[in-house]
């Protein structure tokens, strides 16, 4: 009871001098992390992960990875500006690879670094399906989810402490959290999957995304839909972090006409 009314009495505290917003829905959020604490420990997680995995290159799937990832840069460094988060921009050095693997899923680290594995093409089924994943990922790493859900973590596991601490002193632990923050790897055990209300935030920011990169923000339902039948079978890694259900659908085929006034 003593930890939990701390946990408390330190988040509350926290709250008051470490919330930023979320672009788009303006949504408060906890942040003790620092966007260049993060940026720099996702580099480092970036460039291990890629030596330990097969990257595919110079194939029409690495290609077309590389053009989304292109488009959709442009287009999110756009609407930064357009809503002044020119703040963010500063950490943005992107990254887009292809990793051969078959496990259905994709993610993005802070300062856009995004891995599309193979297995989720077939599911993507062509370059709109495509940009539907790589731009909701892209989403929640520019709504800093992932920062948020670290900042959860570091209080509920490790007191509070800040970033670097935690790193000198519990790099293993650290890690962990990191990988389940932000979808990578094994999601049991750290941190619940991203919450309903990330997911509605990623979703919307993300056919934002997609339409202004030029592509129609409508493949999201057909995506969606394929993602919802693989859900009923087997659920593929991608589901464990990201929920597929009718509400959701419906939610974004609501969307559809505001995402569309972003179309270039």
């Amino acid at each position: 009871m003593l930890n939990l009314l701390r946990i408390l009495l330190l988040t509350s505290l926290i709250a008051a001098s470490a919330c930023k917003r979320v672009p788009l829905t303006g949504r408060s959020q906890l942040n003790i992390v620092s966007d260049g604490e993060l940026a720099s420990l996702s580099q480092q997680q970036y460039s291990e992960f890629l030596s330990q995995n097969k990257v595919v290159r110079n194939s029409s799937q690495a290609q077309m990875v590389q053009r989304i990832g292109r488009n959709m840069a442009a287009a999110v460094e756009d609407y930064l500006r357009q809503n002044r988060y020119t703040d963010m921009l500063q950490q943005l050095k992107w990254e887009f690879n292809l990793v051969e693997s078959k496990d259905v899923n994709a993610w993005c680290m802070p300062g856009g670094k995004v891995v599309v594995y193979s297995g989720i093409i077939p599911v993507a089924k062509d370059e709109a399906g495509l940009a539907v994943i790589m731009g909701h990922e892209i989403a929640h790493a520019v709504a800093r989810h992932g920062n948020e859900r670290m900042s959860q973590g570091l209080l509920a596991q490790l007191g509070g402490v800040a970033l670097s601490v935690a790193v000198a002193q519990k790099p293993a632990e650290v890690q962990q959290l990191y990988m389940s923050a932000f979808g990578i790897g094994a999601q049991l055990g750290v941190l619940l999957p991203f919450s309903r209300l990330h997911e509605s935030e990623a979703d919307k920011l993300g056919l934002v995304f997609m339409a202004k990169a030029g592509y129609d923000p409508e493949a999201a339902i057909g995506f969606w839909q394929r993602m919802s039948a693989l859900n009923s079978q087997a659920p593929p890694e991608f589901l464990s972090t990201h929920p597929s259900d009718q509400r959701r659908i419906d939610e974004i085929r609501a969307y559809l006409p505001i995402a569309r006034k972003y179309m270039r």
